[in-house]
């Protein structure tokens, strides 16, 4: 068993982890706050990426300017730090065997398997708890409400 309840689905080559939905609405809470922590990271870092292009096109159009390089290299310093918690919170919810399709809209995939096949649970930020799936090839878009066939902790693989 992996982390948080995913098993090891040795049927399908393209998804190592699938869980049932008791265990992804269980898992859910976690995620959710590493999710969090992933995109006030990131806005973090988008700021700090903005700060230091300002920085640049002000020494540039000025024809160059004084610039303490200790506050510039510190700014820097916090902008790779924040950009690597990001990767390192998306790896650690990769790793519980969730994906994030999309951090900004906050996005996140569980893989289920569903009549023998691969599907996915869908959850969007803001949203109580699981309510609705969709196939790999449909997407977000694609997402349909949750059914009896989406047995709260059957396994049948």
């Amino acid at each position: 068993m992996g982390a948080c309840g995913a098993r090891p689905d040795a049927g399908d080559k393209g998804l190592s982890k699938t869980f049932t939905l008791g265990e992804a609405q269980m898992v859910l809470p976690v995620v959710e706050a590493l999710l969090l922590k992933a995109r006030a990271a990131g806005v973090k870092a988008g700021e700090l990426e903005a700060e230091m292009q300002d920085l640049s096109q002000r020494i540039f159009l000025a024809g160059g300017m004084y610039v303490d390089v200790t506050v510039a290299a510190r700014r820097r310093a916090e902008h790779d730090k924040a950009v690597q918690e990001a990767k390192d919170t998306l790896t650690e919810i990769e790793e519980i065997g969730v994906q994030v399709k999309d951090l900004k809209r906050g996005l996140l995939d569980f893989p289920f398997v569903l009549d023998g096949k691969t599907v996915l649970l869908c959850w969007k930020l803001g949203e109580k708890e699981i309510g609705y799936w969709h196939s790999p090839e449909d997407g977000f878009e694609g997402r349909k409400p949750l059914d009896a066939r989406f047995g709260k902790n059957e396994r049948l693989n």
